[in-house]
């Protein structure tokens, strides 16, 4: 037999017992429930519940109590102010309180005095902002009639970088990152306590298949759970909650790939720390979760503290996160994420370089 023949006859025993393996921890994936709602439902569900909690970004009409009479509210906008009446200030104060108004307004002559929720702040900011400038318009009119040949300055908003970014926009990207790092990271660290525990590894020297056989058809397993996270995820926000998925989107892929492979080092490093499946979940809860506050995965990172950007840097799910944002949300090309694409093939090669030295196999 030619030296070619001996290779060929031995590459396919080592195919078949790869594709055994891969249907094999596949199918264990599938039927581990924990495994299902922790990867995908749970993440899932935090996306949905954050979509529907900040809606569209539209803001609702302000709820305004009006004591007494109060002329510049003549002219408000229905859309825009929801008004109700009170007899007197403590009335309405005490609706404010409760929670029931976002501010109170009283006209005295000329002067008009605005008392914004404490209960509710963002309501109350929202409500005085849009009491100013209802005021600010009164005034213009008056002027204007009093000069009717004198110029007025108007303003004229428009929306930058084609519009406001929509909540759904930074959660999809975010959320998506959160949920590769769970897969991997928990993952990893999970099965490899697993393997601590049942001695695997020496069991499987036993078998035709090898150690690298073994491995490479559990990480092609995780690899194909982040291929379908990807999948569900944006096909829940463009058809749930209308996000636009660029040209681009295909991208997605590698990315989220490149990401997995990041966060499946960092739980190689927890597994082989961890001696308890409780003492692997909670490192990797340890890693994970902090991570994800760091990384704008649930906020934009801009609203962030500086020094919680300033941690940001050393997460691999910021820059997993910025990356699909940029190709699945505002449409670039991959040439604008290489910067991204090279701090998580770093990371990925450094920790599991990491890993790789200070496993130790004979725990196996």
């Amino acid at each position: 037999m030619t030296a070619t023949a001996e290779r060929e006859a031995v590459r396919a025993p080592r195919g078949r017992a790869f594709a055994s393996l891969f249907k094999a921890l596949g199918r264990g994936w599938i039927r581990d429930r924990s495994q299902i709602f922790f990867t995908i439902l749970l993440p899932l569900m935090f996306m949905v519940l954050l979509a529907s909690v900040f809606g569209s970004g539209d803001t609702a009409a302000s709820r305004i109590v009006a004591v007494g009479d109060v002329a510049v509210l003549d002219g408000a906008d229905a859309d825009e102010f929801a008004v109700t009446s009170a007899p007197d200030l403590d009335a309405a104060l005490a609706m404010l309180r409760d929670g029931d108004a976002d501010a109170a307004v009283v006209q005295d002559g000329a002067t008009v005095r605005i008392y914004p929720s404490a209960t509710n702040a963002t309501g109350g900011a929202i409500a005085e902002g849009r009491l100013s400038a209802l005021v600010d318009d009164v005034n213009v009119e008056v002027l204007s009639a009093a000069a009717p040949g004198e110029t007025v300055l108007a303003t004229d908003i428009e929306e930058a970088d084609g519009g406001a970014l929509q909540p759904i926009q930074y959660l999809a990207p975010g959320i998506l990152a959160w949920g590769v790092a769970i897969s991997g990271v928990f993952g990893a660290a999970g099965t490899i306590v697993d393997w601590k525990r049942d001695k695997l590894l020496r069991r499987l020297r036993l078998t035709p298949a090898s150690v690298k056989t073994f491995l490479g058809a559990k990480v092609s397993v995780n690899l194909v759970v982040a291929i379908g996270q990807t999948a569900v995820f944006l096909a829940v926000a463009a058809l749930a909650f209308g996000l636009h998925l660029s040209a681009w989107t295909w991208f997605a892929a590698p990315l989220v790939l490149l990401g997995t492979f990041a966060f499946l080092a960092i739980g190689v490093v927890i597994g082989g720390i961890a001696q308890t499946s409780p003492a692997a979940a909670g490192l990797s809860n340890l890693v994970t979760m902090p991570m994800a506050f760091v990384s704008g995965a649930f906020y934009p990172l801009a609203l962030s503290p500086q020094w919680v950007q300033w941690l940001s840097y050393a997460s691999p799910m910021r820059y997993l996160n910025e990356a699909l944002q940029s190709v699945v949300v505002y449409g670039e090309p991959p040439s604008a994420v290489l910067p991204q694409i090279g701090f998580l093939a770093a990371f990925a090669a450094l920790v599991g370089l990491i890993a790789w030295k200070t496993f130790k196999f004979d725990e196996l």
